[in-house]
């Protein structure tokens, strides 16, 4: 396993206003120190960055950059595809850092920090140097300790490993048996390798992804060579120094000398042939050193322990997905009541309509709002992206809708409003696709406007199908962006089906075949004389068994009406409509 950790291979170095760190936050709550040497550090998903995150499809390749100026260290995006955050606020030039400023990029998380030259580090910094690893007394493996034990099993444990060593273990089951959250795990672990070794500082690091990460320290400034953090992670040997001043290239070392370092261990936690982090400890006595003894009885407790975490582990996360799931369910009640729970009866028309969130709940709008004199506002809508953030930015889009509708002049007029108002709310990744037509039932007239959605077919009492052309940018993007108000004609008998891109998009598992707006149109024309939620119905029916008949890789929304006869003479027409027949008579 190859640690990307470039930048952290160096101790941190005197820059414009003093020495600086960035606290990057990990998987599992944890975090860690990088600190910034030299002149520049990249990020970004190739492992050329110097720090890099493979496994974060959410970044570029090359997505940022910390560069030291005159001034101090300045982040500059990259020209990534979702853009950089600093203190929530879209990065669109370079800026100079302060301390506390937080950088989200993807799905990472970094926070600017200054230290100070008085201020004691708590941190762990990895140190390029081979000669530590050189300098090993003593290098063992967990089976090798444990075939040492199977191949004396004729003979007392205290005799093979010590009866120190084998209360210790004891204990250690004892102690990591009962039952405790992972966080507290950790500090257990740190305090039974530092009891059991007598020993006077020592962290504890998970393995998240490719990065360490501290869970538990006792003592500051851990400095660990970079050669034996990799032969722990990637050979899972346990290494033992135990005498640090023997040592020529060790005793020169500002850490050693510091801390007063004699004798240090390093091992892995190990389940099995994975490696989920290391533990290190140290102590400053030089007549009662580490022994041979004490790096087997840390390389085994070490593998009791993380099979522990595993076990924690697994119990965080069963439980994590089990509220996840019942906040979804909720969430996906409370959207579902937004929607409307039963189309209004709007005189001449048959109108019904249907949403199915791919991931119980999604980002597919659909709505009907009659007004006093007759017509019917008709509207369908897709925010980008899936799940909780689609649906929090479609209940706004919601909210915003049903305000505007009603004052509006003209389908153009509540598209502009609504793309102004989004545009400056909106995250600079996410955006909005909206159709809305207002309807007329005693003309058949349409008056719609289209912000970059799939343009909704209109299917012809004998049968020929047409699509309702015009359209214009999706919102969120460009706050200034101008819309317009096109107009078509329904007859007694059309049908027009508004939808989402999970229906013309939908395809088979593994093969690229879309259900595509052909057959969408053949589905409605061969239909076109039964209800509109009997062509929901049928629409909903093809799309699955030619998706396989599984569960929707997308939200799939459907809004049909069909302009069934010509209604009596109703109330006088609203602003709304009056002002938009005159624009466009």
């Amino acid at each position: 396993m190859q640690l990307h950790e470039k930048a952290a291979d160096l101790p941190a170095q005197t820059s414009a206003g003093g020495l600086h760190e960035l606290i990057v936050e990990t998987v599992g709550g944890g975090s860690r120190s990088v600190p910034l040497a030299g002149n520049r550090l990249s990020v970004g998903r190739s492992p050329a960055n110097e720090l890099a995150f493979v496994e974060d499809h959410s970044l570029s390749r090359n997505h940022l950059v910390f560069e030291r100026g005159e001034e101090g260290w300045m982040v500059k995006d990259l020209g990534s595809t979702n853009g950089t955050e600093v203190n929530a606020q879209r990065l669109r030039a370079p800026h100079l850092l302060r301390p506390g400023d937080q950088i989200v990029a993807g799905n990472q998380k970094f926070q600017f920090r200054s230290l100070a030259s008085d201020q004691p580090s708590g941190t762990v910094f990895f140190v390029r140097d081979d000669t530590w690893a050189g300098s090993a007394e003593l290098v063992v493996k967990l089976e090798n300790v444990v075939a040492q034990g199977a191949a004396q099993k004729s003979v007392a444990p205290a005799a093979v490993y010590g009866k120190h060593a084998v209360d210790a273990l004891i204990r250690a089951g004892r102690e990591l048996l009962s039952h405790r959250s992972l966080s507290e795990l950790f500090e257990v672990i740190l305090d039974l390798a530092l009891e059991s070794c007598d020993a006077q500082r020592g962290v504890v690091m998970s393995l998240e992804g490719a990065e360490l990460a501290v869970r538990a320290q006792r003592g500051e400034g851990f400095r660990i060579s970079t050669a034996v953090r990799d032969r722990v992670i990637q050979e899972k040997a346990s290494i033992l120094v135990r005498d640090a001043f023997r040592d020529d290239q060790l005793r020169m070392r500002q850490s050693i000398v510091l801390q007063k370092v004699r004798s240090m261990m390093v091992v892995p936690l190990q389940t099995g042939d994975k490696v989920i982090g290391l533990i290190y400890i140290d102590k400053s006595d030089f007549i009662n050193p580490f022994t041979d003894q004490e790096l087997n009885l840390l390389t085994v407790m070490a593998n009791v322990a993380a099979i522990r975490i595993e076990q924690a582990r697994l119990v965080e996360v069963e439980q994590a997905e089990r509220e996840l799931s019942r906040e979804l369910a909720q969430a996906g009640e409370i959207q579902a009541s937004l929607l409307p729970k039963q189309i209004p009866h709007v005189e001449g028309m048959d109108i019904s309509g249907s949403n199915i969130p791919c991931r119980g709940v999604g980002g597919d709008y659909f709505d009907c709002l009659p007004f006093r004199d007759g017509r019917v506002a008709l509207l369908v809508g897709d925010v980008s992206g899936k799940g909780m953030p689609a649906a929090l930015l479609m209940t706004s889009l919601q909210a915003m809708v049903s305000v505007l509708i009603k004052s509006a002049n003209s389908p153009a007029e509540i598209m502009e409003t609504l793309n102004r108002n989004l545009s400056e709310r909106f995250p600079g990744n996410r955006f909005i696709t909206l159709f809305i037509a207002v309807v007329d039932p005693f003309t058949g007239g349409i008056y719609y406007s289209n912000a970059g959605h799939n343009r909704p077919v209109l299917v012809r009492a004998d049968g020929r199908l047409e699509s309702l052309k015009g359209g214009d940018l999706v919102i969120g993007i460009d706050p200034k962006a101008k819309y317009q108000t096109y107009r078509s004609l329904m007859m007694p008998g059309d049908v027009l089906a508004l939808y989402s891109d999970g229906i013309t998009e939908a395809s088979p598992e593994e093969e690229f075949d879309e259900f595509g707006e052909e057959r969408l149109g053949e589905v409605l024309a061969q239909h076109r004389t039964d209800s509109a939620s009997s062509l929901i119905e049928r629409v909903v029916q093809a799309v699955s068994e030619h998706a396989g008949g599984g569960t929707f890789a997308d939200d799939v929304t459907l809004l049909i009406a069909r302009r069934v006869d010509e209604p009596q003479e109703g109330e006088p027409r609203t602003a709304l409509g009056a002002t938009v027949e005159a624009r466009l008579r």
